[in-house]
């Protein structure tokens, strides 16, 4: 990309209104600059009464958008810098609402890496399409974070038993290839990679059930296969007893779910759980604005600035989380977190 290409391209095509997330180097991860002028041309493209829809697309061949720039992030928590962590997880919050809310068909075309901050900006909206080369994936726990970008609200709606097809995304992370994201409950059609210029010319003219003409069956796979030990294992709210029903379920699967959880922030995974137990019963504005009070104090945790560092900064895969344990985890600590 450019130097002086915009991060974000917003234009009008016919009755579309067609959004570009340009930091293909970045994998167009958000920044402050991008949650803004998504922010604007979403706001643009509400109340233009030529515009009957919004098309969502990322640079660059390799990505959607891969999340939010933690990086950033942490820098600021290091910095002990309050405001600018605020204003960002404010802002992408304020625009994951706006999506919810939108009054239009808002329609994200997925080709490549969605991952956090990028389904924020698309599992709100009317039609999340995917390809057979999108990976879809709420990775936070390797970083100490939790999901966040409204995925309270969403992840414990998942269709299946006990939220537990949420449960499990969200603590281990789990990436879903694909039409495994429509199996999941994720993505809403699943669109081959060669159909999708097609499409989106379709869309110019502004009827977004088009979309359907264009979507392909998506027949039972890797997460319907998995579908009945997910509910099993992941039932429970507490990680104790999931580990315990995983260990009992003593399969490759089973096994390989437990590998996971051992590297994944202790601290951040009761969090998680906890997150996802409040927001099965909350809205979505409710579940954004919980969100934003943990942003306040799960950023100024150690585990945070160590999880980045670990995966992003210094990419040795070898997090010193503190406790190192879950049976650690104060209780009355992570209550407390959850009030901003």
């Amino acid at each position: 990309m450019d130097q002086m290409e915009p991060s974000v391209v917003a234009r009008i095509e016919g009755r579309a209104g067609l959004i570009l997330m340009n930091r293909p180097r970045a994998l167009n991860a958000l920044d402050q600059g991008m949650i803004d002028a998504l922010a604007e041309a979403a706001a643009r493209f509400r109340d233009d009464p030529a515009i009957d829809l919004v098309v969502l697309e990322g640079a660059g061949g390799r990505a959607f958008c891969a999340g939010g720039d933690v990086r950033a992030i942490r820098t600021a928590a290091l910095a002990r810098d309050s405001a600018t962590i605020e204003r960002f997880f404010s802002s992408e919050y304020a625009l994951n609402g706006m999506i919810a809310a939108f009054p239009k068909p808002w329609i994200s075309l997925i080709d490549g890496v969605c991952m956090g901050g990028g389904i924020g900006v698309s599992v709100h909206g009317s039609h999340l399409v995917v390809t057979e080369h999108a990976m879809l994936a709420m990775p936070e726990t390797a970083i100490a974070l939790f999901p966040d970008v409204g995925t309270s609200h969403v992840l414990p709606r998942l269709p299946g038993a006990n939220g537990a097809m949420g449960k499990w995304l969200a603590l281990t992370g789990a990436r879903l290839h694909g039409a495994e994201a429509v199996e999941a409950g994720l993505a809403t059609h699943h669109v081959p990679r060669e159909m999708l210029a097609a499409l989106r010319d379709a869309l110019l003219a502004g009827d977004a059930t088009v979309v359907e003409r264009f979507a392909a069956a998506v027949p039972p796979g890797r997460i319907e296969a998995e579908r009945a030990a997910v509910e099993r294992c992941f039932a429970p709210d507490d990680i104790a007893s999931i580990t315990a029903l995983l260990t009992a379920e003593d399969s490759d699967w089973a096994r390989a779910q437990l590998a996971v959880l051992h590297r994944m922030s202790p601290t951040s995974m009761v969090v998680t759980l906890e997150l996802l137990r409040r927001g099965a019963t909350m809205d979505l504005p409710a579940c954004l604005e919980m969100e934003l009070a943990l942003t306040r104090a799960v950023t100024h945790h150690p585990d945070f600035a160590e999880g980045v560092r670990a995966v992003l900064v210094d990419k040795d895969n070898a997090p010193q989380w503190k406790p190192a344990a879950v049976g650690a985890v104060d209780p009355a600590a992570v209550k407390a977190m959850f009030a901003g």
